[in-house]
């Protein structure tokens, strides 16, 4: 018979074992009822399913730690800021955001931070499509969210989006529905 490790508890209980990092109910009914479904949906996935989860898993880890240290370096800006200023003044998150064009249009670069990433025309053209397109607020963030993911995963690296609940989503499809008219 297979040893217990951690992993295995954790994989059977959602909890790691002999940690005390986050209890269960600091985490609330909500993430329970979520790991409890995961959990039952795992013995039905191939390797291939598994082995989506769990690189999708690993980014939003990845995006929650980039978020946290934004969110501490942020705090120390607005703190520097604000002493000069002598107040505190956070920049809203539109404001973070800017497309710039190349001369000949063949690309343009969305700016987040002091940072950039380079998009084609084409891909920009699919995101105005995907922004514009029918359907709920909900559903176009998680159209371009998904796509992102699809087809540009290189944009989590510069703009830390968790999901497509994310501020940063909806500050993106706002920026490309006000900086782009669909024809």
């Amino acid at each position: 018979m297979a040893k217990k490790t951690a992993k295995t508890e954790k994989a059977k209980t959602g909890k790691a074992a002999g940690k005390n990092s986050k209890k269960t109910g600091e985490k609330g009914d909500e993430w329970e009822s979520l790991a409890g479904e995961l959990r039952s949906l795992i013995p039905q996935l191939d390797s291939e399913g598994l082995a989506f989860l769990v690189e999708q898993a690993k980014v939003h880890l990845y995006n929650m730690r980039v978020d946290e240290l934004n969110k501490a370096a942020a705090a120390v800006d607005a703190g520097e800021a604000g002493q000069k200023r002598g107040r505190l003044t956070p920049k809203p998150a539109e404001e973070e955001f800017r497309i710039d064009g190349t001369e000949s249009g063949s690309s343009y670069y969305l700016h987040y931070r002091n940072n950039e990433i380079m998009f084609s025309r084409s891909e920009m053209i699919h995101l105005v499509k995907i922004v514009n397109a029918e359907g709920t607020n909900l559903e176009i963030r998680e159209r371009l969210y998904n796509w992102f993911d699809r087809e540009r995963k290189d944009i989590f690296a510069l703009v830390p989006m968790k999901d497509k609940f994310d501020d940063r989503l909806k500050a993106l499809v706002a920026l490309f529905r006000k900086s782009f008219k669909p024809r």
